[in-house]
């Protein structure tokens, strides 16, 4: 009887092989983990890849100090489910020494003071690979990602100078103080991620799926209230039925009015929808290459 597999275990299988090789080719990795989705669907995959072995490296955290609490829930739960190791880097510490300036103003955010958090956490914990959750298919920049991609001694990207990737072989030979990002789900896509998650019943963070909460509408985007916002004049929170497609920090994460509280109406509502998932993250909208200039300085 011949076996054909799926869509969904092709996938799979190719992100299990990446995970397989980033532990195979590297002394220290680690998955750099959000509380997202695509994170989520990493670590389950590195159990999967891994098993009846605890996953063989820790979870990584920046943590900007202004996140949602049902992810901080999540990702301790996930933690001790896994018997997974936990490190946090923390933003608010990075500001505390001075390293970087927090901003101000009604469109502050922490987003870009990560990126420093997160190379110190790497050089302090001297990480050579660093595995991460992002798809090709979310943002132009990333879809100019390798499975395998070069970090230089500063952290930092050039597109320009990637290399090659010929029948699935992957040259993870670097210099002393550089790095790589590994990204295992490249080739998945926001609707993959779903069926996956429906597929083998993956619990998530409740901000994804319908819920009531008080949000403010700001230009384009409907924000979370919360104490970390900072008001324009006029601004009011008022009570709207939301769920989340992406969950970053709580100032940039834009929410999407939907009555989809079950996966079914997750996946009806994403299969419909015209705006891609990160066309509600404020800071993506900054700049036409503001995702580009982040990522060459040291971004997830």
């Amino acid at each position: 009887m011949n076996y054909r597999l799926s869509h969904l275990d092709e996938l799979e299988s190719e992100s299990i092989y990446i995970l397989r090789e980033a532990f195979a080719q590297f002394q220290n990795p680690c998955i750099l983990f959000s509380g997202g989705k695509d994170s989520i669907v990493v670590s389950y995959l590195a159990a999967k890849a891994f098993y009846p072995a605890k996953i063989p490296f820790p979870l990584v955290h920046i943590d900007t100090g202004h996140n949602f609490q049902e992810t901080l829930d999540y990702r301790d739960s996930l933690v001790e489910k896994f018997g997974a190791s936990l490190i946090v880097g923390s933003v608010q510490q990075t500001i505390d020494e001075g390293k970087v300036v927090e901003e101000k103003g009604h469109n502050a955010s922490r987003n870009r003071a990560q990126t420093t958090t997160l190379l110190d956490t790497i050089e302090q914990y001297k990480f050579d690979a660093a595995i991460g959750g992002a798809r090709r298919d979310e943002e132009k920049a990333r879809a100019k990602e390798r499975f395998f991609s070069h970090r230089d001694e500063f952290g930092q990207w050039d597109p320009k100078n990637q290399r090659p990737e010929l029948w699935n072989i992957f040259n993870g030979k670097k210099q002393m103080g550089e790095h790589f990002r590994i990204f295992p789900i490249s080739n998945w896509t926001e609707m993959d991620i779903w069926m996956y998650i429906k597929e083998k019943n993956i619990p998530l963070p409740s901000l994804y799926f319908s819920h009531k909460r008080e949000c403010i509408r700001r230009d384009d985007s409907i924000l979370a209230y919360s104490s970390y916002l900072n008001l324009k004049e006029g601004e009011k929170p008022e009570e709207m039925v939301v769920r989340f497609r992406t969950i970053g920090d709580l100032t940039i994460t834009g929410a999407v009015e939907s009555d989809a509280d079950t996966l079914e109406l997750i996946i009806n509502e994403v299969a419909t929808a015209r705006q891609t998932e990160r066309g509600t993250r404020s800071d993506d909208l900054r700049s036409e290459s503001s995702m580009e200039d982040r990522k060459k300085e040291g971004y997830f």
